[in-house]
């Protein structure tokens, strides 16, 4: 496999705007949470980064790379059809902060993945813009977003705001998922 330089920092962008979107909405999300949780949570998230580091030597690989991306990507679109489709409560709140964890534990690896990859100085610099006017956008929009539901349409409640900002948060994740299918390309091997 090989990565599309061109598609990844489109990938990133969106995965940053996407990001910058949800800013504001975990504080309502995770308001039920009791304060002990983000203590546990946070040392299951150490634990388990330091699980992912252990095995950089089998899987810092083209392969792996993709997969766990796919696997990040794919739990977010869980957590946010599990959020539009459940009851906002303690048990959904938990849902999205143990999915949360769970993909941040990848978020090094990725991280170093895509150093080593794409290794070239010019297209770093690309992709580290993308993902910082990315995220400035997601929390624009985002800010714009919940404007608009207060003045616009009269919706106050934080939690129907949070609601309805997963609405775009689904079509922006589906396009994350489109953006990083292609920014893979499988490698044909030549005949010897």
């Amino acid at each position: 496999m090989k990565i599309l330089p061109r598609y990844y920092i489109r990938y990133k962008g969106l995965n940053s705007f996407f990001m910058g979107l949800t800013v504001g909405s975990v504080f309502t999300i995770y308001a039920v949470l009791d304060p002990s949780v983000f203590s546990l949570g946070g040392i299951f998230l150490a634990v388990g980064m330091l699980a992912v580091a252990k095995f950089y030597e089998k899987i810092l690989n083209m392969r792996t790379f993709f997969k766990i991306s796919l696997l990040v990507e794919l739990v977010m679109l869980v957590l946010i059809v599990g959020f539009l489709s459940l009851p906002y409560g303690f048990a959904t709140a938990l849902f999205v902060y143990i999915g949360y964890q769970f993909t941040f534990m990848f978020g090094s690896y990725l991280v170093r993945a895509e150093t080593i990859f794409l290794n070239r100085k010019q297209i770093l610099s690309w992709l580290d813009m993308a993902k910082q006017a990315g995220y400035l956008a997601g929390m624009l929009v985002s800010w714009l977003f919940y404007k608009v539901l207060e003045r616009g349409l009269g919706i106050t409640d934080h939690a129907k705001q949070v609601y309805e900002l997963h609405w775009l948060l689904l079509v922006t994740e589906l396009g994350i998922i489109y953006l990083l299918l292609r920014s893979f390309e499988k490698v044909k091997k030549r005949a010897a």
